[in-house]
This record gives C-alpha cells, structure tokens and sequence, in this order.
C-alpha cells in the first residue's frame, strides 16, 4: 500500500503533466504485476467491486468515524460539507496509529481485505474498515479511503495513464488504448497480455480508439480552401464502432460499451456486409420524416438488452457511417480521410441493407456557403457542421487540426436561481452548482441545472449573496431568495415525462449573469414548450 500511496501523493501535488507521466512510467516499471495492474484499474477510473459487492456507504462510514475517533456526527457532517472530500474527512478526523502494522501490498489488501467482505453484515464490513484505520498512517489511510468511496480523483487521464504504460512498456499506446476497450478484470496476466509485443487473441474483438473532434472557435476561413475538407452533418446520437471479423459482429459504444443484441437490426445489417471491416459512425433513430428523430427516442433503447417487437417498431434506427477503420484485417487508419471516405462509399455501395448507410457529404464552393446551411441545422435535427481534413489520418483521441465539429448557436433561456449546492475538490467550500427555474404561471418551475460558466470573481460574489439569502436547507442543496436571472445556453429541448416541467434541456451552461434583468422578466415555460421536439 505504501507504494501506492506514495505514488497517489506525487500525483495529487504535481500540477505538470511530464512529472505526472514521469511518476506513472516509475510505478509501473517497478511495482509487482499484481500491484500494477490494480494501480491501472483504480487510475483508469473503475471502482473496487462495482455496484454488486458493498463495502460500506457514505452515511456508514461517518457513523463508523465518528464511533471510532469520538467526534459528534454533527461536526462529521459539517467537516465533511468543509473538506468536501469524504476520504479525506475520514484520514483527518483519525490520528495516527502509535504503532504501524507491516506494509502490505495494494492487491492483498484488495483481494484479501476489502473484497472478501463486500455485501457482508454491517458488523463485518465495520471490523475490517475500522481495523484498517487503526493500522494505517495518514497518507496510507487516505488512499484506503479512496478505494472505498471510489473518488480516486488525482488530475490523471486514462490517456496520461496509457501514455505512461507505453512508455514503461515498449509497446505502441494506440494498441494499449485498444486493448483497454471494453471490459477487463485486473489481474497480471491481463497486464501482460496488455503490455505484449506480440499479436493477442482478445485483440480480433477489440475495436480501435475513437478519434475525436474539437471544437472550432476560430473562424473557418481560417482552415485554408473549403476543398481541403470534407463536411458532414453533426449527427445527434450514439457514436459507434460496428465491427465484422470473420464472422464476428460487434457493435461498441464510445463509452465502451459492447451494445450486442440491444440493436438486432443493425446486426443483421453488418452481417450482410459483402467484406470484412470495421466502421465508425453514428447511430440515430429514424423516423418516416427520413431524419433522426430526437435523442430521447433513442434513449428508450439505449439500456433494453433485448427490445421486443413493440420497441424495435416504434423507434427504429440507423446507422450512418462516416469513417471506415479497416477492410479485409487491413488496418486504414493511416490512410488519408479522403482514400477512407472512398473505399467507404465503394463498400455501401454495394450493400442494400439502408439500415447502415453513408453519412451524406456536404458540397459547398465557399465557407460562406456551408455558414448558410450551417444555420438550418436545428430544422433538420443536426447539430451543426463536422469538418475533416481530407489529408488526416485516423488518430485516437482529441488530436487538434483534423477533425473539427462547427455546432450551432446554442438556444438560450433567461432563468432564475433558486437552488444552489457546494461543488467538489476544491470547489467544495463554494456553492457552485445551481438550479434554475421559469415562470409557469405566477410559480418557478425548475428546468435545469448549471455550474459552468462563471468566472472566480462571480463566482465568490454568488457565494456570498448564496449564504446571506438561503431560506430553506435540504441535506447539502440550499433554497434561496428568488431574485437573480442568468442566461443559460443548451443544445435542445426535448419533452420529457420525468421532469416536474414536462421539458428536458441538453448540456445547459451559465452564458452570462444578467444583472440588468428582474426576475419577473425571465421566461416563461411556455417558451420551452414551444422548442421541445
């Protein structure tokens, strides 16, 4: 345990990058396979156990220090809402042990300690938390802490982790990233399965790393010549990867996720493919209008395992494909966007199945031209305009200059603060984190929650006015005064049956304060209704 903890506080004190990957090279070049690959698993972001084996919960383990360090549950509370972080609260709340038990490895205490008693009796789970903290100095502590709550938030990307891996190893980071698509257990032959030279056979399923766009805040005559480029619509669904190996169909999600038997159409489409490939598109509900329908439509399909006919009915889907990542085991990715988009478009034309298609390029002669229909895309249920060098290669990850994604304005809506609640890290001792309503009637309705967008300077200024004018408290979230208006941006408004106002807004964020604007101005539900699809 003591080296990870040790590695756990370099990264938490580093704030540059190279030192970070410096660290991770270190610890994993060193530490025994059996601790690496835990160490890979807790810093790729996944938890000890998962949502099946209960270690302890948040309210236990309050109670449980406050048993055991003799501090009022009150002041745990309030030391908690101060720290904001829980692990923490926990390692400061306890002293020091008079006498440190031998230093074990972080898998045994994993595998012998803290998952042998998931799901057990209260008093069980208690013995073996309790035991640990009377055992364990505070960094140590810290970090046993952070195994249980499964906060293990160090300012390390999965990407940095990769990167580090790489490096320690020898082999290519594209592969690692591909290697660590999909579920893996972490365990030592997994790890050197991942950090082989050699061919693997998990590696025929494995789809590649996604390649992502950024966004493009510059203007776009700035790009260069229109022809330079490939333009296609920003589609509003589920990106995919849809893979046909020898037989093999697999579709994965960006999350990645294996979305097998949840989208039996598409299957059956890729499984009429007339070569082996592998695709990357998007994955929409289509409706007789011969355009996506909206987002929550597919929603209802996302988490059914096995749609029944009713379902596969009323929201059918398609997918529309805009890269082609392999053909025939022969990898392309290095091949330029427009040899790609080519062999894309020669390989679907032969396929009759309309239920896997080509996204529709955009042929424009001037970047004036592709603004003007740029600006029809909410009509058309887009969300704007994808920009691709002709040029690029297939990279993995968020690369800069290659793929762009040109959105639309987004809709705005002046609504009013009523909610507010502390952020996290270290944000938790400002309240950060807001509700904000509109008129429905002569009464607020909530529509929406925000905490992007405000600079510091606000953001102290609203924490202040937060504290003088709280009227109610519920658990961590404030109620508050009614009185000031912020204009929120979002990306669309759907119509929804699990929300109190019958709308839900998509990716709202604070635009700007409007201290020129009494509340009773701000806009009305109404108003929302009228945009939801």
């Amino acid at each position: 345990m003591r080296r990870f903890a040790d590695l756990f506080s370099r990264l938490d004190r580093s704030t540059g990058t190279a030192d970070k990957r410096a660290a991770l090279v270190g610890y994993f070049r060193e530490a025994p396979p059996e601790d690496a690959a835990w160490a890979l698993w807790l810093l790729s972001g996944e938890k000890i156990g998962g949502a099946k084996a209960r270690i302890a919960g948040s309210a236990e383990l309050r109670a449980w220090v406050a048993d055991e360090s003799g501090t009022p549950a009150w002041l745990v509370d309030d030391s908690y809402d101060a720290v904001g972080d829980l692990a923490e609260t926990l390692a400061l709340l306890l002293d020091d042990p008079a006498t440190q038990a031998a230093d074990a490895p972080l898998h045994e205490w994993i595998e012998q300690r803290v998952l042998p008693v998931g799901n057990a009796d209260p008093s069980i789970r208690r013995e073996m938390v309790v035991g640990a903290w009377r055992t364990l100095p505070f960094a140590q502590r810290f970090v046993f802490n952070k195994l249980l709550t499964g906060a293990l938030r160090v300012g390390v990307s999965r990407g940095l982790v990769q990167q580090a891996l790489a490096e320690a190893s020898g082999v290519d980071i594209a592969l690692i990233a591909q290697r660590m698509l999909g579920r893996w257990t972490p365990t030592p032959e997994f790890l050197q399965r991942l950090t082989s030279r050699e061919a693997q056979p998990g590696d025929a399923a494995s789809p590649y790393p996604f390649f992502l766009a950024s966004p493009l805040e510059a203007e776009a005559e700035s790009l260069g010549p229109v022809d330079d480029w490939l333009l296609e619509w920003k589609w509003d669904g589920i990106r995919l990867q849809l893979i046909r190996r020898a037989g093999d169909i697999a579709l994965w999600s960006r999350g990645e996720e294996r979305l097998d038997g949840r989208f039996p159409e598409i299957e059956a489409a890729l499984a009429t493919l007339p070569r082996d490939a592998v695709l990357d598109g998007e994955l929409l509900a289509w409706g007789d209008a011969d355009q996506p329908m909206p987002f929550t439509a597919l929603q209802t399909r996302i988490q059914r395992r096995k749609p029944v006919p009713r379902t596969l009915a009323d929201t059918p889907v398609r997918v529309l494909a805009y890269d082609l990542l392999e053909l025939e085991g022969e990898d392309l990715r290095p091949r330029p966007q427009a040899e790609r988009r080519a062999l894309l478009e020669h390989l679907l034309a032969t396929h009759a199945d309309a239920r896997i298609a080509v996204s529709p390029r955009i042929d424009v002669a001037s970047w004036a031209e592709a603004a003007a229909l740029r600006e029809g895309s909410r009509a058309r249920g887009v969300e704007g305009l994808m920009l691709k060098r002709l040029s690029a290669p297939y990279q993995h990850g968020r690369k800069r200059g290659d793929w762009w994604k040109w959105k639309i304005d987004p809709l705005t809506i002046d609504a009013v603060l009523i909610y507010a609640q502390a952020g996290h890290g270290r944000r938790s001792t400002l309240y950060t984190d807001y509700t904000f309503a509109v008129w429905d009637g002569d009464a607020l309705v909530p529509v929406a929650k925000a905490y992007s967008g405000l600079d510091d300077k606000e953001i102290l200024k609203l924490d202040s006015w937060i504290r003088g004018h709280t009227t109610e408290r519920f658990g961590p979230v404030r109620a508050v005064t009614p009185y000031h208006v912020f204009e929120l941006g979002f990306e669309a408004v759907n119509r929804s049956a699990r929300h109190k106002s019958g709308i839900a807004v998509r990716f709202p964020r604070i635009l700007r304060w409007r201290h020129d604007k009494p509340m009773q101005d701000a806009d009305c539900l109404d108003t929302l209704q009228a945009l939801a699809r």
